[in-house]
């Protein structure tokens, strides 16, 4: 199963992608916020489109920035197409790396049982 990571910068993406990967999964973070090619996050083919979101104070609480909200929003309007596609929507605020990863995990999860017992019943056919 191949897991797509986009958001604004500091959203934890590639925090998320590293966690997804120590547990086996493939996952990509695509740098999507900084492309004008509104689908650019297809280009990996995923099964599973993640979306991060993350506000402006907590950006500057994660990393020192030089811009606002104004950047925020151009970072949101590039990312409109993958957020109308995500499977899965995680707005990163209050949440540490592991809840993060957590939520990542059990939607994952969900979905591979969905499709083992998908798989089960067929066979049962």
């Amino acid at each position: 199963m191949r897991v797509v990571v986009v958001g604004p910068c500091a959203s934890g993406k590639t925090t998320l992608v590293g966690g997804l990967r120590q547990a086996g999964i493939e996952a990509y973070n695509v740098a999507q916020e900084h492309s004008g090619i509104k689908r650019l996050w297809q280009k990996k083919q995923p099964d599973i489109l993640i979306m991060l979101d993350v506000s402006l104070p907590t950006v500057r609480q994660r990393r020192a920035v030089p811009w606002g909200e104004e950047r925020l929003i151009l970072q949101r309007e590039r990312l409109s197409d993958a957020r109308d596609h995500a499977d899965l929507y995680i707005h990163t605020d209050n949440l540490t790396k592991e809840e993060v990863l957590n939520a990542a995990l059990n939607f994952i999860e969900g979905i591979e049982y969905s499709d083992a017992d998908a798989k089960r019943y067929q066979n049962r056919s």
